[in-house]
This record gives structure tokens, C-alpha cells and sequence, in this order.
């Protein structure tokens, strides 16, 4: 019984930490939607600023509002970059739960081999997003972030002037489900707007 209630822990701590994951996703992006702004993005008031690489424009025929207006592959990756560190926060902080169950004196054996069996998935689908979206952005795409669960996996893509077609959602799915061996039922394609 024993074994149970802490399989029962583990899998309700991957469990929340997925939920976490996918919950802040949705916050930040209803957040970024109700200001109408990505967050990271900034404007600069009189075009007057210290930070070098903001003043610093490689053309020396290029005006000052050329240099310090972000391009829009800069504006859509806020949202990219900010769900990566979302993610990467909840992976640490579960993490850290999951190591402090290994180190514990006072576990079992049977609880520090789960936990560490837990810290051996959590670093597996870090890998397989990672290659995800690296795998992703080599067939063109701009910008993409992956989150995978024990039975799921949902990959946020930057949007396209077109739109995402069916081909490209079958490519998409194709390589998410070579990486992780989940049926095509089960992945998640979303466009991120801009």
C-alpha cells in the first residue's frame, strides 16, 4: 500500500507541474491578448536611450527609429521566449521537489527510484522539446514552443501570412510524433497570432 500512495504522489506532482505549465501558458497569453501587447515589448519615448544596443545601428545611413524598432520576427518571439521560461521554471521547481525526495534520509528506496525514475522524464521531454522545436524551425518556421505531458504533447507555432495549411500541421505532427511516440490524436497544433 505503501508503494501505491507514493506512485500516487509522484504521478499527482508531475501531474501539477504539467497543469502549472499549461495554466501559466494560458494566463500569460490571455494577459498578452487583453493589453494588446507582447510582453517584452517596449517603445522607446523621444528615441533617446543608453543601452548601446539600442543606439547602435549597423547601417550608418539608418535613421535612429529604424535601428530601435523591433523587427516583427522580434515582436512575436515575447511570447515564445516567455513560454520557454515559464516552462523551464516549472520543470526547476518540480525538479527540486523530485531531488529533495532523493536526497532524503528518511525515504525509501522504493520512493528515491521513483523520484528518480520522475527526474529521468522530466529530462526527457526537455530533450524531445527541445528537439521538437528545433526540428520545427529547420522545415521554416519561425518561432515554435513544445509541451509535453505523459499522453500529450501541444505545440505552439508562430502564425504564417497564410496560416498553418494541413500540410503543415501534418509535418508538424509528424515530427512530434517521431520524437515521442505519441498516436497523432493526441498533439496539439496551435498558431500563435501575432
Amino acid at each position: 500500500m505503501n508503494v501505491w500512495k507514493r506512485n500516487a504522489v509522484v504521478a499527482a506532482v508531475v501531474l501539477f507541474v504539467c497543469g502549472a505549465v499549461y495554466l501559466n501558458w494560458s494566463y500569460q497569453k490571455g494577459q498578452t491578448e487583453a493589453a494588446g501587447k507582447t510582453l517584452g515589448e517596449a517603445e522607446l519615448v523621444s528615441m533617446q536611450t543608453a543601452d548601446p544596443l539600442l543606439s547602435a545601428s549597423p547601417d550608418p545611413s539608418a535613421s535612429p527609429a529604424a535601428s530601435a524598432a523591433p523587427s516583427d520576427a522580434a515582436k512575436g518571439s515575447g511570447y515564445f521566449d516567455s513560454a520557454r521560461l515559464n516552462r523551464q521554471e516549472a520543470r526547476d521547481s518540480a525538479l527540486s521537489i523530485l531531488q529533495e525526495a532523493v536526497a532524503d534520509e528518511n525515504a525509501s528506496e522504493t520512493m528515491k527510484e521513483e523520484s528518480s525514475a520522475a527526474i529521468q522524464t522530466l529530462a526527457n521531454y526537455t530533450v524531445s522539446e527541445a528537439q521538437i522545436e528545433n526540428l520545427v524551425t529547420a522545415k521554416g518556421y519561425a518561432d515554435c514552443v513544445a509541451f509535453i505531458s505523459d499522453d500529450s504533447a501541444s505545440v505552439v507555432v508562430s502564425a504564417t501570412e497564410e496560416g498553418l495549411t494541413d500540410a503543415d500541421v501534418a509535418r508538424i505532427t509528424e515530427i512530434v510524433t517521431d520524437e515521442t511516440g505519441l498516436e497523432a490524436s493526441s498533439i496539439k497544433i496551435i498558431e500563435a497570432q501575432p
